[in-house]
């Protein structure tokens, strides 16, 4: 019996951005015995069904944008004699989906870091459980990835998480229900000891692919520090300190080194916070600003948010202490009026935003914003050839509509319109230079010019419109860009580099 491990994917690059983390997590989590696990990328390339042999296990985790593409992969794999296990955020969301569609022999819901060597042995007795249900796993028994296995000169970026959940319950966000409010962070000596082995592999950039690496804010501790009892105050500066720790850690790695993270926008207050993310190398932060109206940020909860100059000013902050935001962006609120998208430019070009995205508004189940839509679009009965609009993602692509959601005074062509002309002028030469004035060297302008671009092809062209011939165009740039990219973002393999020594901290007298 082989172990199959597959990310679905309906585009393939042959090289990608960042490693599905998934894929080596769950290898590691495969007992030896069955041998190295096959782990199949389909944004590298696409899925062999002639390599599954009877008796093997196909695992397959998806979200809801690939799901689709998931259930194509798992019936293929069970017409092979396979057998077939879902898991991975979708598969939670909807636990009985990948049977009536998939061929699913079982489904893991919840973490699969311990669960899966019962499902494999289970698989190998012929008698795999309907369903499994794993839960959220402690920090403390998360994983190691099997690294050893990775393709190289496959990957731009390497992934390395560091904590599980999120305490904001924001409306378009699924993490705080699947993952929990509650943060699960891991051991740093175990994450310390994966950028480690990536760094002697070649890899320099790393992904810390955190729900939230920012889980603790200044309001957090203000407002614990007001009770009378002190309990919740100690676990959440424990809880702080241990994130401080950790970047005192990833500061003793080699100085080529360079992290990227997802944070809120609250940690711009944080001087030290920032101080520390800055002294580890840090040097880039994905940052949910979503709207820039009061009115907008309602419409997703997120008051904690600010806008206008003072909205300016905060993520100026991170650029002051060398941290580049990814901004992100949602077009088709409520709230949102033709203006909307002029001033977003505007404001990102003001605010010295180094990337940004601008994504329309889709319902994505688990979120509150799904809840409350699709109880709407049911009892209105759309469906494209029987398919509910509140099941889009089993549409065939070439069928979707690009926007479910009705707008009180756009259509979904203008909000479309508006979307990729922001795009288009964030993304155009002249701003992408502008911009790389960032980086000192002309080859860091150049990679800067390239990742850009890079970024517009298989982030903005293909997720616009089901056109194709244009996805088609879009996916052959990505392939030129991506090799040389590839190439500029690695660094030569340090086969012998140690394990940074943990400082130890005197408890205060």
């Amino acid at each position: 019996m082989r172990v199959h491990l597959v990310n679905p994917s309906h585009k393939s690059f042959g090289v990608a951005v960042i490693t599905p983390r998934w894929l080596f997590v769950l290898a590691g989590a495969t007992p030896r015995t069955y041998g190295d696990p096959a782990l199949i990328d389909e944004s590298l390339d696409p899925f062999d069904p002639a390599t599954v042999q009877p008796g093997d296990v196909v695992g397959i985790s998806i979200h809801t944008g690939n799901a689709l593409r998931g259930y194509d992969v798992g019936k293929a794999a069970r017409d092979r004699g396979a057998w077939v296990v879902y898991g991975g955020i979708h598969a939670t969301l909807f636990p009985e989906e990948p049977h009536t569609v998939g061929a699913a022999h079982a489904v893991v819901t919840g973490d699969g870091d311990v669960i899966w060597p019962l499902v494999l042995a289970d698989c190998a007795k012929g008698a795999p459980e309907r369903m499994y249900a794993a839960g959220r796993v402690p920090g403390d028994q998360m994983v190691q990835a099997r690294w050893d296995l990775i393709q190289r000169g496959k990957y731009m970026w390497a992934s390395v998480q560091t904590v599980r959940g999120c305490p904001k319950h924001c409306s378009f966000c699924s993490v705080w229900r699947t993952d929990g409010q509650a943060p699960r962070l891991r051991g740093n000596a175990a994450v310390v000891e994966e950028v480690v082995q990536l760094r002697r592999l070649g890899f320099r950039f790393v992904a810390l692919a955190d729900d939230n690496f920012y889980p603790v804010t200044q309001g957090d501790l203000a407002q614990a520090g007001r009770r009378v009892d002190r309990t919740r105050l100690l676990e959440l500066e424990a809880m702080r300190n241990d994130r401080l720790d950790l970047m005192r850690r990833l500061a003793e790695l080699p100085a080529d080194m360079v992290f990227f993270t997802q944070i809120t926008m609250e940690a711009s207050e944080d001087h030290e916070f920032l101080d520390a993310m800055r002294e580890a190398r840090i040097k880039g932060a994905l940052v949910g600003v979503e709207a820039i109206t009061p009115d907008g940020l309602k419409d997703v909860y997120k008051g904690f948010n600010a806008t206008g100059d003072a909205l300016v000013a905060r993520l100026r902050t991170f650029r002051a202490h060398d941290i580049h935001v990814l901004g992100s962006f949602i077009f088709g609120l409520p709230s949102d009026r033709p203006s909307t998208f002029a001033a977003t430019a505007a404001l990102s070009s003001k605010a010295d935003i180094t990337f940004a995205q601008f994504v329309m508004l889709t319902p994505f189940p688990g979120t509150v914003d799904f809840d409350r839509w699709a109880k709407g679009v049911d009892g209105e009965g759309k469906n494209v050839d029987g398919i509910p609009y509140s099941r889009h993602w089993l549409i065939p692509r070439e069928q979707r509509p690009h926007i479910y959601t009705h707008h009180p005074v756009m259509s979904a062509d203008e909000i479309r319109m508006y979307t990729q002309r922001t795009w288009d002028q964030f993304y155009s030469i002249g701003s992408v230079w502008r911009r790389s004035r960032c980086v000192k060297s002309v080859r860091g302008r150049l990679a800067f010019v390239l990742v850009s671009k890079l970024y517009r092809q298989m982030y903005a062209n293909t997720g616009i419109t089901t056109d194709s011939g244009r996805v088609a165009r879009s996916v052959q740039w990505s392939r030129w860009l991506a090799a040389p990219l590839q190439r500029l973002f690695a660094g030569t393999p340090m086969p012998d580099l140690e394990m940074p020594r943990a400082e130890v901290i005197e408890p205060a007298a």
